[in-house]
Formats: C-alpha cells, structure tokens, sequence
C-alpha cells in the first residue's frame, strides 16, 4: 500500500493540532489507514502531556466516609454493651444471621461502586486502546441513527439498574428478617402464658421469664434489622447516584463522539 506511509506520518504531524481527517474517495483502505493515522495521534497527544487527566475515585471516598461513621457509631455502641446485649437476648440468633446477610450486602456494594468509580474514570480518561464500558458503548451506537442509540441507551439504563438491584434487595430482606424475628419473639412470648396456672404464684416466674425473653428477642431482632438496613441504604443510593453519573456520562461521551 504506497499511500499508507504519508497518509500515517502527515497525520502524525499534525497530531497535536486536530483529528485526522477522511477524504470522501479514500475509499475502504484509506478509512483503515485514516483510523490507524488517528489512534497514533492520539498516542502522540498522550505521549505530549496532553490527555493525562488524573483519577479520581470520588464516590470510593464517599463509600468509605460513610462505613467509617458507621463503624464508628458501631464501635460506640459495643463500647456500651449494647452490641452484646442485642445478641445474647436474641434467643434465635436471628440478629447473627442479619448481621452476616448485612455484611455480605456491604462487600457486594462496595464492589458495584469500586467497578462504578472506574468507568467512571475511563470515560473522564478515554483510552480507545484499552476495553472500558465507554469504548463498549461506543462501538454499539457506531452507524446507528438517532432513533437507534436511543433505544440502546434505553437497553443501557436498564442494564445497569439490575446490575445495583441486588444490593437493594438485601437491604430489604434486612427488614424482612426483623419482621420474621418480631412475629416469632411474641410466638416465643405467648408461649409461656398459661391462664389456667396464672393463680399459682410458682408457676407465674417462669412464666414471665419466658415472655421477656420472647419480647426481648422481638425488639431487638427489629431494631438490628432496622439500623443495618438505614446503614445499607445509605450506600445503595450512593452507589445509585454513581450509577446516574455514570448513564449520563456514557450518554454524553457516546453523543460527543460518535461518528457523523
């Protein structure tokens, strides 16, 4: 191909002053090279200090202030003895059994917004050379019309609205598990109660030990279940917002440069 060389090396030239520009007649091997010619100009502005904007891991700062105010109030409350009182007065263990569904929904969030932070770096720091969810998105809407990329920015927010709803369902079932241990603390509860022995003053301690212990296990498998699914939703609708940043900043990026 004779052509090829100077077609690279005058777009090289001009690197830094512009993109390459496709001639009309160049035909199919003229496009190659031209895209060729464009990658290396956007190496050599690279190479010149020109696209070395720094990486921010903004919304991983804001997930960990947030764990940390937790951890702190957590450390606060266990200093107290509450911690330990909440578990040893749940009689089910279903407060354990919350906490570890709790923790197993704040490692899979802190992964969904370590990958969030990411993508969201690679389209501040658009590499064409290196696969990131901005060139993938750019090589679906590449030759669609108007009418097309809308439907594929559709297909994207929904893509990515149940890539996040895992973590949401877990903090509902949090909800859910305290409910669960409500209903079976006052099953504990009632359990105790004989009304045909409530005259005999022996039978009436075990009695009300038994229904503290289903009311304590009641309220305190609620309360755990409430407070860790405040502290997990706080994280799911940061992340939920990172995710709105990063639709719309694929959605811009794709418009900005897709091919005319």
């Amino acid at each position: 191909m004779p052509m090829a060389i100077p077609v690279v090396a005058s777009e090289m030239g001009h690197a830094a002053r512009g993109p390459a520009v496709v001639r009309e007649d160049a035909g199919p091997a003229g496009e190659a090279d031209a895209r060729d010619a464009s990658r290396l100009a956007w190496l050599a502005n690279k190479a010149a200090g020109k696209n070395t904007a720094p990486y921010h891991f903004v919304l991983v700062l804001r997930f960990t202030l947030i764990n940390l105010f937790g951890f702190a109030v957590l450390g606060a409350a266990y200093s107290q003895g509450l911690v330990e009182l909440a578990l040893v007065s749940d009689q089910t263990y279903l407060s354990v059994v919350i906490s570890l569904v709790f923790l197993c929904g704040l490692g899979i969030c802190a992964a969904k917004v370590w990958g969030t932070s990411r993508e969201l770096n690679q389209i501040k720091s658009f590499d064409p050379l290196r696969q990131s969810k901005a060139s993938e998105y750019l090589s679906q809407i590449r030759g669609h019309d108007s009418n097309s990329r809308s439907i594929i920015a559709a297909a994207l927010r929904l893509k990515l609205t149940h890539r996040i709803a895992i973590v949401r369902q877990i903090a509902a079932s949090l909800v859910l598990l305290g409910l669960i241990g409500t209903v079976v603390g006052f099953i504990i509860a009632l359990s105790g109660v004989k009304p045909d022995q409530a005259a005999d003053v022996k039978a009436i301690t075990p009695m009300v030990s038994t229904l503290i212990a289903g009311m304590s296990t009641a309220l305190y498998t609620t309360l755990v279940g409430s407070v860790l699914n405040v502290w997990l939703m706080a994280n799911y609708h940061l992340l939920a917002g990172g995710t709105v940043k990063l639709l719309s900043g694929l959605l811009e990026f794709g418009e900005e440069n897709v091919p005319a």
